[in-house]
């Protein structure tokens, strides 16, 4: 077997401390719990971890699942209580779907931000291979968009640099295993709708698509409410095959969605045939994503927070090995600033692979602590 790329940063800042949250019942950590700073945002890792400075004061912590709290002074370790009250079966109510993606459709550039905006953000994608971590990268880069939402006109002329643009900064890790086993399935296409991907307002658009189609069925029910906010189960069985379930919490007042969870289990596609870039054919077997977009409220709108997808039970055949692969890409937007309506200066090129676009030096203090896991890959020899 052999290792290949590895440039590895490793920085040190010596007032950033290990903050950890934790199930107050339990005293397991919570992965993905959100720490909103003065000018920053940041996420805790898969071991509950996040770098926080000690002089940190009066920040807010939430989690999926959690209550929120403010916590006044910096501490090594926060415990989040269970969240809001599940309602008894019979105070469950259900909810019109249809009208409510429909009016935040409709609406949606007044209940989140929609002026052109630019974000440090974190990037992180991570690849397992038959449950193995066989590739990482990590990165810094500033994110600058048009408006905060999908412009399909552009989109579809692949006018990219018109919806969103892209800084490559400072790559702190990447590392990748190659061996017999790992199969290479990039392909060169770059499709309209992985622009669209970014955006909450294509996912949107994506939901509603599936629940529109003829012989579809949806339904979704309150099952927990603390003042405005209320939790909504989603189940959509779409006429395509697909199953989709999850959940998101809806402010009432604001009528906006604030963190928004789900599942699309496509397990039930057959098997199609594509090319990668050197040029084999294998096939592909669909797997399971759940998708991710958490919110926050700043001066009466809703600004991003963090978008991740994580994919399971893709299944990849060539020659006689099947393999399965799973996946996490994930984007948190660090810092917020108004922008204007030019761009960034030094953008990515879309048409390449991301990491082939020039990187621009622009270190900032460390928004990363690496997993338990994530630390043993890097360290691999």
């Amino acid at each position: 077997m052999k290792y290949f790329s590895f440039f590895i940063f490793l920085s040190v800042f010596f007032q950033a401390q290990k903050l950890q949250i934790t199930d107050a019942e339990t005293g397991k950590p919570i992965s993905n719990a959100r720490i909103i700073l003065k000018n920053q945002i940041l996420y805790t890792n898969d071991d509950g971890f996040a770098p926080v400075e000690g002089t940190s004061a009066n920040f807010e912590v939430t989690a999926a699942g959690f209550n929120k709290e403010t916590v006044k002074m910096f501490k090594s370790v926060i415990r989040l209580k269970p969240t809001i009250k599940v309602l008894d079966e019979v105070k469950i109510i259900s909810v019109d779907l249809k009208a409510l993606f429909n009016d935040l459709r409709k609406n949606y550039h007044k209940r989140y931000y929609d002026k052109p905006s630019v974000y440090d953000i974190t990037y992180k994608a991570k690849g397992f291979n038959n449950d193995q971590l066989f590739f990482m990268i990590i990165a810094e880069a500033k994110l600058w968009s048009k408006s905060n939402s999908y412009n399909f006109k552009d989109g579809i002329k692949q006018r990219y640099d018109e919806i969103l643009q892209f800084q490559l900064n400072n790559v702190k890790y990447r590392k990748e295993v190659q061996s017999d086993v790992v199969f290479n399935i990039t392909t060169e296409e770059f499709r309209h709708s992985d622009m669209g991907n970014y955006f909450f307002s294509y996912e949107i658009h994506r939901l509603l698509g599936n629940m529109d189609l003829t012989n579809s069925k949806s339904s979704g029910k309150i099952i927990a409410e603390e003042g405005d906010e209320q939790l909504i189960k989603v189940k959509v069985k779409s006429a395509n095959g697909i199953i989709i379930d999850g959940e998101f919490k809806y402010n009432k007042a604001d009528k906006a969605i604030t963190y928004y969870s789900m599942n699309y289990q496509q397990t039930g596609f057959p098997p199609y045939n594509r090319t990668n870039t050197e040029g084999k054919e294998f096939q592909y077997q669909l797997g399971d994503v759940v998708t991710t977009y958490d919110f926050y409220k700043k001066n009466g709108t809703y600004l991003p927070a963090m978008k991740r997808n994580e994919g399971s039970k893709f299944f990849i055949s060539y020659e006689d090995k099947k393999d399965e692969r799973r996946f996490v890409n994930e984007i948190i937007y660090n810092t917020f600033a108004e922008s204007n309506k030019k761009g960034l200066e030094n953008k990515a090129d879309f048409s390449k692979n991301v990491w082939e676009n020039i990187s621009v030096k622009e270190d900032k203090e460390s928004t990363i602590l690496l997993s338990k896991e994530e630390q043993e890959f890097v360290n691999k020899l």
